[in-house]
């Protein structure tokens, strides 16, 4: 089978709008219980509100106009650059706030992550330049000189055009809510939702737009527009009476999930196993917003997650009836068009019903938690419908893949081999490999959730697992279960690969390249450092030093438990010289795209010399007691002792 290449694979226009809309997702959705407090104090304690009372009164229009919005460009902020970046969000938010008199929520998430990202370019352009004493003057000075700059251009730029935005896209609304236009957003929304493609509608403009509204009107229609449950129920109602197999059997379980606890993506397999049921949540979206309309109901502040609780709960008193007929209006016209779909065509089975779960988390880009019920049946097929695999029998042959095949998948694969050997079934192997050297020979593979798409294509049969932390992933635990559920236990134990079990020579681990307080204070000046002490081992040159910011670049090596793992790409690997590690501490911590890192491990390996000691590693690290001795060792001797003096 042709190996996959190291290219990036291309990405669709949705798939595009929906890394977009799940970034605009982040922004809002930690801040959500602010909102949400907002909502409460406004419905309480305006005069109009349940208990009116104007001393209380005086926290609505601080917390709309400042809070929400410096909360937003915070976190926006942070998501670029961390705290630091979380901080010049923050001030430069400030400015798009002055420069306008309506809410900034638009404004905060341009800014937030815009000043953030400037400030991470410019820092770039020193780093490592900086003499010894000097880091925090310049690392404050450059933040605020940034942020302050920044804020004038939110005032005087950002600021009005934004409002201007704002204002047009109000307009817009008035227009279709005065000629009775509204519910035809349904024919965009509905779709979209099952494409996730929702969240860069409802958090890039409803939300925004419906906040500032409800500020005006004390309600907005704007919030229910994506967030009514009438239409998911109804299809799932209607699976419940003329759904068959799996399908009939899930759906009340799915109705619960998704109108109670606000679920709404349980249904979405329900409606791409079947694509024309689309057209029942369309008829039910517009139904729904079609009584907003004539009874002048919404919420006062977002529903978030889509639960009926969620929702009633953000409803005014005069809006409690309007509300109530939206959800039940809905459900019932979308139940009745489903009804008619599903009694005048071919059923589902079950098979068609986990393959299209299956489709739908392959759209997601991850698993879906609340939808594998889902799946039951189709588990027990080779390959779904589409082509998308799902398990065929018994897990054998588990193999964590990353780009070169050298630091990450290996550590990965350390840890998942120890589970399932304490589960009893040390029968199972579990190797790493490079991307570019898989071949469609296994059972399970194990990605970064960055790679998991590369991975794909050379190994279709394969269940993929995509996880964003090899040292402590909750997925190892699934797939722990997995190999229990698929396989008998072994009383005795099989050799496992020789590619992971081969004692490394005696110097991959040198006194020499183990420092205990590093002079980096940045994740690229702590690659760097790293890579030197390779380099002054002989093991590598100076192109696989650049080659393993590259590898950082595309895929961060962050492994849990403060540690990250920085190497080399595979195209590098005719770079190194002989195979290495180098540790260095950093007591003070490093921020590592959000992560805190404190002990950085740089490695080099040829064929698998390096393995032995990279298991070393995730042993240590995978246990709390010897991370908090390695943060307490005083020599390199204890460092070496706790990594199994692996050059005895």
């Amino acid at each position: 089978m042709a190996t996959e290449t190291v290219a990036k694979p291309r990405t669709s226009m949705r798939v595009g709008v929906q890394k977009f809309g799940t970034f605009l997702s982040g922004m809002i959705m930690p801040n959500i219980g602010a909102f949400i407090a907002w909502g409460i104090i406004t419905a309480f304690f305006i005069p109009a509100g349940f208990s009116p009372n104007a001393d209380l009164a005086k926290l609505v229009g601080p917390m709309i106009t400042y809070l929400l919005p410096l909360l937003i460009g915070y976190t926006g902020g942070r998501m670029v650059y961390g705290v630091r970046g979380g901080v010049v969000g923050a001030a430069a938010t400030m400015g798009v706030i002055v420069g306008t008199d309506i809410p900034m929520f638009i404004g905060a998430m341009i800014m937030g992550p815009l000043t953030a990202w400037i400030l991470m370019k410019i820092e770039r352009l020193w780093e490592d330049k900086v003499k010894p004493g000097f880091e925090m003057l310049i690392d404050n000075f450059s933040a605020g000189i940034v942020a302050a700059i920044m804020a004038i251009f939110g005032m005087l730029v950002i600021g009005p055009v934004v409002k201007a935005f704002s204002n047009g896209a109000s307009a817009v609304v008035e227009f279709l809510v005065h000629n009775g236009l509204l519910p035809l957003t349904s024919i965009f929304i509905e779709p979209a939702k099952v494409l996730f493609l929702n969240n860069a509608v409802n958090h890039g403009i409803l939300t925004p737009l419906g906040t500032e509204q409800a500020l005006a009107q004390g309600k907005s229609i704007l919030f229910l527009l994506e967030a009514n449950p009438g239409p998911g129920v109804g299809i799932l109602l209607a699976y419940m009476i003329f759904g068959k197999g799996l399908a009939k059997a899930s759906a009340p379980g799915a109705a619960l999930i998704q109108f109670v606890g606000g679920i709404h993506e349980i249904y979405f397999p329900y409606v791409l196993m079947k694509p024309i049921i689309i057209l029942a949540a369309i008829g039910g979206g517009m139904t729904g917003i079609f009584t907003l309309v004539l009874t002048g109901a919404g919420l006062r502040s977002p529903a978030a997650p889509g639960s009926i609780i969620a929702v009633f709960a953000a409803t005014p008193a005069d809006s409690l009836l309007g509300v109530g007929l939206s959800v039940l209006l809905a459900a019932t016209v979308s139940f009745l068009i489903a009804s008619v779909i599903l009694r005048t065509s071919k059923t589902p089975d079950e098979e068609e019903l986990g393959a299209a779960t299956t489709r739908m988390e392959t759209m997601k880009g991850k698993k879906s938690s609340v939808s594998s019920a889902l799946a039951g049946a189709g588990a027990g097929t080779a390959v779904g419908a589409g082509g998308v695999a799902v398990l065929a029998g018994p897990v054998r042959n588990i193999v964590f893949a990353c780009d070169a095949g050298m630091g990450s998948s290996a550590m990965g694969a350390s840890v998942l081999r120890n589970k399932i050997k304490a589960a009893g079934y040390p029968g199972v192997l579990v190797t790493n490999s490079a991307i570019a050297n898989l071949s469609d020979t296994y059972d399970v593979v194990i990605t970064h959730q960055d790679l998991t798409e590369r991975a794909k294509p050379a190994t279709s049969s394969a269940i993929h697992v995509s996880v964003d932390n090899f040292m402590n992933s909750p997925k190892y635990d699934e797939v722990v279960e997995l190999v229990k559920s698929s396989n008998a236990p072994t009383a005795t134990a099989v050799a496992e690969p020789e590619a992971n079990t081969e004692a490394g020579p005696s110097g991959i681990l040198a006194a020499d390249s183990v420092v205990l307080s590093g002079t980096a204070t940045t994740r690229d000046a702590a690659i760097e450092e790293a890579g030197r002490l390779l380099q002054q081992r002989g093991a590598v040159d100076a192109d696989y030093v650049a080659a393993m910011h590259e590898r950082e670049e595309s895929v961060s090596t962050y492994m849990g438990s403060y540690l990250a793992i920085p190497h080399g790409t595979n195209a590098a690997k005719d770079h190194i010289m002989k195979s290495a590690v180098s540790v260095v501490r950093y007591p003070n911590g490093i921020d590592w795209n959000g992560k805190e890192v404190k002990f950085v491990v740089g490695v080099a390996g040829i064929n698998n010399e390096h393995l032995q000691i990279l298991s070393s590693i995730a042993k240590v690290f995978t246990s709390k007691a010897q991370v908090a001795q390695l943060e307490a060792a005083t020599t390199v001797d204890e460092v070496l002792d706790l990594f199994g003096k692996v050059n005895a």
